[in-house]
């Protein structure tokens, strides 16, 4: 950077007519290097993020095989909870867990996030526990009635989840019918699949609905139904009615269901809410990457880019695995690719295109396969249900980088924060650079045409001499031998294309 800002100020003092050049600073190898290299500034970002996910996913992946893992689902039923939830259980069944147990205590909250929380523990193929303890009202009931076993604590409730608005009023009777037989439909279902009496699960929610076992009236029509503890567990032709026990605590209902392993808890960390509207701006998140990596390698020597670019990435990765989406694996095949990206533009330019498309390749697999919601027992490529809507973020966000570089490379060379940071002047070219000063003689001061000497075997990139000053250069794709006279045919930031002199 200082040698930049030497150049800048040397140039605007020769034209306002002083000669003495200002004194220039040799920063060290590696401040060179990366000063140089935007690609290898912007991998040690990435890898450096990539660190910070992998870690923060062992510290929360605490989950041994056979253990039994304890979810609380405390407040409102929200889509943070969702995001903690989904996640939870992913880790339970991939760290293999023997059980889950979800200590719930909620007075109920949105029925669309308590749709998804219902939809994701269906998915679950490890065996299922809710302790009600103390509460499982409104959506919470929904909820408790998705997993395949249920017990309650002496002092409980469950039930009384009839559809409202957020205000508390009853819908109107249209919607509230449409509401009713959806959901219907749903619990019902849901009961049906893990065990339970579809018709207590339906009358939760619809007061018109009467339960009945035999000849018993266990509940007329006319109210919604809310059961205690005690009437979940009565027995009717020996089996309890809902619950199938009361317990004290979380080690009594392990003792009571004969689950013999360790109890783990899984708490929520505080980032679910963030996840959540990560998850929502992903295609904003990843608009903000791509654009700021192509401004690094666009604008040597600014480093703010290049920031931007790692942290949108970053929170992309981070939001997705807290939302039970992704795995820091995933943010490994991004880094991979990448590299593989880097690879290909330092050491074969012109002359392969393997490392590059299959860098490019894998990260837009890794991009796509975050937001992808798949289970552990599922199968290992997804379905298209599965990918639509990470696909319609994905071409989102490539259509709007794909627009927004077409406007920046036309309209950015002629802004003064890249006359800053690339040092664009009005310098007439020449053939070469024997009478300029040494502060010119760098890569961004080389202009096609300019003569040189290689120093090293060009294939393809390499070492050349220009005046007294060693620039890196790269061919078209041809091996030039040392000690040959080459010419500058194409500069681009810190990037010089050379050839080799006709004879």
């Amino acid at each position: 950077m200082s040698n930049l800002l030497g150049a800048a100020a040397l140039s605007k003092g020769m034209k306002s007519g002083l000669t003495r050049p200002l004194p220039r600073t040799r920063p060290g190898g590696l401040s060179v290097y990366l000063a140089r290299r935007p690609a290898a500034r912007l991998s040690i970002l990435a890898m450096i993020c990539c660190l910070a996910q992998a870690g923060i996913a062992q510290a929360l992946e605490v989950v041994h095989k056979g253990d039994v893992v304890v979810v609380p689902l405390h407040g409102e039923i929200s889509p943070s909870l969702l995001m903690f939830l989904r996640r939870a259980e992913k880790v339970a069944e991939s760290n293999g867990a023997s059980a889950i147990i979800f200590e719930m205590n909620t007075y109920g909250g949105r029925l669309d996030a308590a749709e998804e929380i219902t939809s994701a523990l269906n998915h679950a193929t490890v065996p299922t526990y809710t302790f009600i303890n103390s509460n499982a009202g409104s959506a919470g009931s929904l909820i408790a009635l998705a997993t395949q076993h249920i017990y309650m604590a002496p002092v409980s409730a469950i039930g009384a989840a009839a559809p409202v608005l957020p205000t508390g009023e009853d819908l109107p009777l249209t919607e509230r019918e449409k509401t009713i037989s959806y959901w219907a439909a749903l619990i019902r279902s849901s009961a049906i699949k893990n065990g339970h009496n579809p018709d207590v699960g339906e009358a939760f929610m619809n007061k018109d609905k009467e339960v009945k076992i035999g000849d018993r009236v266990i509940h007329p029509k006319g109210t919604v139904l809310t059961l205690s503890a005690q009437e979940a567990t009565e027995k009717f032709n020996g089996k309890p009615l809902l619950a199938d026990g009361i317990a004290e605590s979380i080690v009594d209902l392990m003792q009571k269901a004969g689950l013999k392993g360790h109890s783990v808890s899984l708490d929520p960390t505080g980032f679910e809410q963030l996840a959540f509207w990560i998850t929502a701006l992903a295609p904003l998140l990843l608009l903000g990457g791509i654009i700021g990596a192509y401004l690094e390698f666009k604008i040597p020597g600014a480093s703010l880019p290049g920031i931007i670019s790692a942290i949108c990435f970053a929170l992309f990765f981070l939001g997705h695995y807290f939302a039970g989406l992704a795995g820091w694996e995933v943010v490994g095949l991004f880094v991979l690719g990448m590299a593989l990206v880097i690879i290909e533009i330092l050491f074969f330019a012109h002359s392969t295109i393997v490392f590059g498309v299959v860098g490019v390749f894998l990260m837009l697999a890794s991009l796509l396969w975050a937001m992808i919601d798949r289970y552990p027992g599922e199968t290992f490529f997804p379905t298209g249900r599965m990918l639509a809507m990470p696909l319609l973020n994905l071409f989102l966000a490539i259509a709007a980088a794909a627009i927004g570089i077409v406007l920046l490379a036309r309209y950015l060379p002629r802004t003064s924060i890249y006359r800053r940071f690339a040092l664009i002047t009005s310098n007439p070219s020449g053939p070469s650079l024997a009478g300029a000063p040494r502060e010119f003689a760098t890569a961004l001061a080389l202009s096609p045409g300019m003569q040189g000497v290689s120093l090293s075997i060009l294939r393809p990139s390499g070492k050349a001499r220009f005046a007294d000053h060693i620039v890196d250069v790269v061919t078209q794709g041809e091996f030039v031998g040392p000690n040959t006279a080459i010419t500058v045919v194409q500069t681009d930031g810190m990037r010089v294309v050379v050839k080799a002199s006709a004879s």
